[in-house]
C-alpha cells in the first residue's frame, strides 16, 4: 500500500513539475499579448467562466478592455468583446482566424470532423460552403421547399388556436422546438418526425444530448495531460448518441437509395420534382465530375449539422424574441453589422441565414399578429412578467420553460 502511495506522489510530483516548467518557458517566450487576468496552474483561467461563461466574459472585457487575452487550461484564447475587435477578427484578419478548434465531443460525433460545420479550413470545406450556398441552402431550395415551411407555421397556428380555444398553457419553447424540427426533418428527409411520436421524441432527444455533450466543458479539451484520457465517462455517452444517431441515419439513406432506384426504372417525366437535401446530397456523392467526393459519413455528418444548428437556435431565439422583442435597433443581422453577429461573420459565417430568418420571422410573426399572450400556466400572473434568466448551453437556452396561455385575437390569415 505504501509502495502505492508514493507512486501516486511521484506521478503528482511529477505531472506539477512539468506544468511549471511549460508555464516557465511560455513566460520566457511571451509575445505582445492583450491584457490578461491572472491565471492559475494548470487551469489557466478556467475559474473566472463560471457560472454562465459569456456573463462573466462580458465582466472581464469591462474590467480589461475589449481585447483580452486568457488560457483555458492550456489553451491560449483571445476574446474580442467590441464592435471595432469583433472586425478586426471577423474581416480583417480573418484568414488567422478561419480554423476550428478540435473538440473530443464533436469530433467523435461528426465520425472524425467529416462535417462541415468544424471541418478544417480547407479544399473540403470550400467545396461544402459553395455546395451550400449554391445548392443545399441556396435561394432556389429554399423557394422550392416554401411548401414545407407554410404547412409547418400553418400546423404551428392552428395548435394555438386550439390551445386558445381550450384555455389551455402551452409550453412556448417545446412547440416552437416541435415546429423547427418538423420543418428541418423534412427539409432533410421529406419525413416529418411529429408523424410518429416515439420517433420524433427520439429525434429531439438525439438534438439535446448532442447540444449538451458539445456543450459541456471536457477536460481533454483544455488539459493537455488529460487530452487522451476519459476523466468525466464521456465516451460511453458519445457512443450512446452517435450508434443511435448512426441507426437513424442508416435506415433514412437505405428507404432513399430505394425511392431513388425505383424512379430511375420508372424513368417518369412528371416535370421538375422537389428533392430533399438528402436527396441533393446523394445526387453529388454519385457524381463522378464532381469536384470532391462525398462519402456517406460526411453526409450523416453534414445532416446532423443542420439538425443541430437548425432546431434549437431558431426555436429558442423565437421564444426569447417573442417575449424581448422590442425592435429598438434595426441591425443588419447577417454579419456586416458587429454590433449582434448571431450568425457570425466572414467566411465562417452560417450558410444558413436565409433560412433561419424565415423560419424565425415567419412563426414570431404568427405568435405576435395571432394572439395575445398570459404568462403562467394558470394565465393568471398579475404582474405579467416573465422570467428572462439565461441558462447553460451552446445555444442560451432560458432556465426556466416559457409557460403561456394563448388568446386568439384574430382568425389566422389564410396566406401565411
Amino acid at each position: 500500500m505504501g509502495e502505492f502511495q508514493g507512486y501516486i506522489l511521484f506521478g503528482l510530483v511529477w505531472i506539477a513539475s512539468i506544468a511549471f516548467l511549460r508555464a516557465l518557458l511560455k513566460s520566457r517566450t511571451r509575445r505582445h499579448l492583450p491584457p490578461s487576468p491572472l491565471a492559475l496552474p494548470i487551469i489557466g483561467h478556467l475559474h473566472l467562466l463560471a457560472p454562465i461563461p459569456h456573463q462573466a466574459l462580458h465582466k472581464l472585457s469591462n474590467r480589461l478592455g475589449p481585447l483580452i487575452h486568457i488560457s483555458l487550461g492550456s489553451v491560449p484564447c483571445i476574446v474580442a468583446s467590441s464592435p471595432e475587435a469583433a472586425k478586426e477578427v471577423l474581416k480583417t484578419h480573418e484568414v488567422y482566424f478561419s480554423n476550428r478548434p478540435l473538440m473530443a465531443a464533436v469530433d467523435y460525433l461528426t465520425y472524425g470532423s467529416q462535417d462541415f460545420s468544424f471541418a478544417p479550413y480547407g479544399p473540403y470545406w470550400k467545396f461544402m460552403k459553395k455546395l451550400c450556398m449554391s445548392q443545399l441552402l441556396g435561394g432556389r431550395t429554399l423557394d422550392l421547399l416554401h411548401p414545407v415551411r407554410h404547412d409547418e407555421i400553418r400546423r404551428f397556428v392552428d395548435l394555438l388556436l386550439r390551445k386558445a380555444k381550450a384555455g389551455e398553457a402551452v409550453d412556448v419553447g417545446g412547440e416552437l422546438v416541435r415546429v423547427t424540427n418538423n420543418t428541418i426533418s423534412r427539409m432533410i428527409m421529406s419525413e416529418r418526425c411529429s408523424e410518429n411520436e416515439d420517433e420524433a421524441g427520439e429525434v429531439r432527444k438525439l438534438i439535446q444530448e448532442t447540444a449538451e455533450l458539445t456543450g459541456k466543458f471536457n477536460l481533454s479539451d483544455f488539459i493537455w495531460f488529460c487530452k487522451n484520457l476519459d476523466l468525466q465517462g464521456f465516451r460511453k455517452r458519445l457512443k450512446g448518441v452517435r450508434d443511435r444517431f448512426d441507426a437513424m441515419m442508416e435506415r433514412i439513406i437505405s428507404e432513399h437509395e430505394d425511392a431513388r432506384r425505383k424512379m430511375k426504372r420508372e424513368s417518369c417525366d412528371g416535370g421538375e420534382r422537389v428533392k430533399d437535401l438528402l436527396h441533393i446530397l446523394m445526387d453529388i456523392a454519385e457524381d463522378e465530375t464532381s469536384d470532391m467526393k462525398l462519402s456517406k459519413e460526411n453526409i450523416k455528418a453534414f445532416i446532423l449539422d443542420i439538425f443541430a444548428a437548425g432546431t434549437d437556435t431558431s426555436a429558442i431565439t423565437t421564444e426569447f424574441v417573442s417575449e424581448d422583442g422590442s425592435g429598438k435597433n434595426q441591425l443588419d443581422v447577417r454579419g456586416q453589422h458587429f454590433h449582434l453577429l448571431p450568425f457570425g461573420s466572414g467566411r465562417r459565417g452560417c450558410p444558413g441565414t436565409s433560412l433561419a430568418l424565415q423560419v424565425v420571422q415567419t412563426s414570431l410573426a404568427a405568435i405576435v399578429q395571432c394572439f395575445d399572450w398570459k404568462v403562467g400556466g394558470d394565465g393568471r400572473n398579475t404582474n405579467g412578467t416573465v422570467d428572462m434568466e439565461e441558462g447553460l448551453g451552446l445555444t442560451l437556452p432560458r432556465a426556466h420553460p416559457l409557460v403561456c396561455v394563448p388568446v386568439a385575437r384574430l382568425s389566422p390569415f389564410p396566406s401565411i
